[in-house]
């Protein structure tokens, strides 16, 4: 999943489902009362977000990269005992380990105290932040464990969701449609905006989210990434935004958390809320010939696909192609109770296009 994206709050069973949190974790939003809309990026980032920026561009000058794995992973890696405070900049930045001020380059503390993401721990320092990379672009989002209800989301989900959307927009780009407005729902820390952004430099770029830690972080990755095309702005879903769009892009929360954390929580049966509800407003937001492209997490249950059952009524009038993209994530998932009667958890991608006419 990718950040926050909003609305659907039926409970039904509850549980966890992708983004973070402990040894489990994952990814989808949710959130109570939406605010209303707010205005566009600032044109001028606080000192806090101005100093992250530079902490960003020094990391990328020391050539610095790092993958997110799933939260299991990540907890694995981290309980070696040999290998308890931070030995370089992935470690800090990566694997969420503790440092101590010789760890890391004086210039880079200083921009981390700055930036407000050194938190005292022993000792030593811990940031509360990590800084993943895809693409050669570094993203910022929240440190390991994910547990806070605001917390923001990058993981392996992202790099399917990455995946899958590069390759729908070259072949878009091979079928001559442009994208002049394109809208990244429930964006997170802004991958799939950014995606989008660089391979439409001509488009106008909206990065939806009702999560204000991962709006500002988005804003940040922005302009790590040199992208004036991208607006980052509030919006539950697309209820706070008007207008129609060339493409619609989501990796939204699709799983049960008991808490309802804002990244992980997708409500609904299952998770399926939140997808669901998104695909009923892009119907009626996509102009001619626009695009939907939705990554989304199923429980299947006794070899069926509930989501896809769901789904298809919604679709009528449009094109559309579903395919089942990864037949097993998060299968830790499976022993808690929401998922008891559920075989695996798929990621889906999901096509739908509205006719030209």
């Amino acid at each position: 999943m990718n950040a926050t994206a909003s609305t659907a709050k039926q409970a039904a069973p509850r549980e966890a489902g992708p983004r973070e949190a402990g040894p489990r974790e994952a990814a989808p939003r949710e959130a109570g009362p939406r605010p209303a809309a707010s205005p566009s990026s600032p044109a001028r980032p606080e000192p806090q977000s101005r100093a992250l920026v530079e902490l960003g561009q020094a990391l990328q000058a020391t050539g610095y990269r790092f993958t997110t794995v799933t939260p299991a992973t990540h907890s694995r890696v981290k309980a070696r005992t040999d290998h308890v405070w931070a030995r370089d900049l992935a470690d800090v930045f990566g694997w969420s380990r503790p440092f101590q001020a010789d760890a890391v380059p004086a210039a880079i503390l200083r921009l981390m105290q700055a930036a407000g993401i050194a938190q005292p721990h022993r000792d030593g320092w811990r940031s509360t932040l990590r800084a993943s990379t895809l693409d050669g672009q570094l993203y910022f989002h929240s440190a390991y464990p994910t547990s806070d209800a605001d917390a923001v989301f990058f993981g392996p989900d992202t790099y399917r969701f990455g995946r899958a959307l590069r390759r729908e927009l070259a072949d878009l780009q091979a079928a001559g449609r442009p994208v002049r407005r394109a809208a990244d729902v429930g964006a997170g820390a802004g991958p799939g905006a950014a995606i989008v952004a660089l391979a439409c430099p001509q488009a106008e770029v909206l990065a939806l989210d009702i999560n204000d830690k991962a709006m500002r972080l988005a804003r940040v990755n922005m302009e790590l990434a040199g992208l004036a095309n991208v607006d980052v702005r509030r919006s539950d879903l697309l209820n706070d935004i008007d207008g129609e769009f060339d493409l619609i892009v989501s990796n939204p929360p699709y799983l049960l958390d008991p808490s309802e954390r804002a990244y992980r929580h997708g409500g609904g049966e299952l998770g399926a809320g939140l997808s669901l509800d998104l695909v009923k407003q892009a119907a009626t937001r996509l102009a001619p010939g626009g695009t939907l492209l939705l990554y989304t997490g199923v429980a299947m249950r006794h070899n069926r696909d509930p989501f896809l059952q769901a789904v298809t009524p919604l679709l009528a009038g449009l094109t559309w192609t579903y395919e089942e993209i990864d037949p097993d994530v998060f299968g830790e998932e499976l022993d808690t109770p929401a998922y008891q009667d559920s075989d695996r958890i798929a990621a889906v991608w999901l096509k739908a296009t509205r006719p030209q006419h």
